[in-house]
């Protein structure tokens, strides 16, 4: 008999995040408690392996720092190669409410991929000046090609079904910058539906903000030019569903 599908598969890519993953892992047990939360440990030199596998996560360790989007990739290939037909992304420093994914996930109804947004009208979350200008660029640029308005192109609170889990365990751009907006023009021109959810963020649980603003403003202008050279690479195939 073929096995049966696995549970959804929460994937928290996490840096030297000792601070705030335990709390994390085990907000999302209580939130979906019929998940499996996989933390993958991007080379981190303190205890946040440790931590998020007392908390009650399997923790896959990277040897060295591969960035979001390499951890990413290796949850996605982990989700293809266990079973899981659906992925959420949730960021190991408490910004993102697990109390979403469960509408995050029924969004996937109508949709492949579908962001959890900051913009889109809940809370009371923004961001000023040119960051802010860089990133409704960046949002109106993306629209374009997925076809409908998406408020916030550079969350990484993220729900993926089943056809982006095939597609994103192969070709999950592993540079730095391609976990946001590079993979959701793959995904778009790949044939993806691509929607939003508005939600609300958190304050960080711990550590230090990865974004200063001078920081914030190099980071999104990285971003335009991940966005242009996902658009003169070949389009991608959404690979075929292995049989059972």
């Amino acid at each position: 008999m073929p096995d049966r599908p696995q549970p959804l598969l929460i994937v928290v890519p996490a840096l030297n995040e000792e601070d705030a993953v335990g709390a994390v892992v085990r907000s999302i047990r209580e939130s979906v408690p019929d998940a499996v939360c996989l933390v993958v440990d991007d080379g981190s030199t303190d205890a946040t392996a440790d931590l998020a596998a007392d908390a009650g996560a399997i923790v896959l360790r990277l040897p060295f720092n591969l960035g979001v989007g390499g951890a990413m990739r290796a949850g996605f290939r982990y989700a293809r190669d266990h079973g899981h037909r659906v992925v959420v992304q949730v960021d190991a420093d408490g910004q993102h409410d697990p109390r979403y994914i469960e509408a995050l996930v029924a969004g996937l109804d109508s949709a492949d991929v579908v962001i959890g947004a900051r913009f889109a009208g809940v809370g009371d979350y923004g961001v000023r000046g040119p960051r802010r200008w860089a990133m409704r660029v960046l949002a109106s640029a993306v629209s374009s090609v997925a076809g409908r308005r998406l408020d916030d192109v550079t969350s990484g609170f993220k729900a993926s079904g089943p056809a982006a889990v095939r597609l994103f365990a192969e070709t999950y751009p592993a540079e730095y910058l391609g976990d946001t907006v590079e993979a959701l023009v793959i995904g778009a021109r790949a044939g993806l539906e691509i929607t939003q959810l508005p939600v609300e963020m958190r304050p960080r649980q711990g550590g230090v903000p990865s974004h200063q603003p001078l920081r914030a403003t190099v980071y999104l202008l990285r971003a335009g030019i991940a966005f242009l050279l996902a658009l003169v690479r070949p389009r991608v195939a959404i690979p075929r569903e292995r049989s059972e």
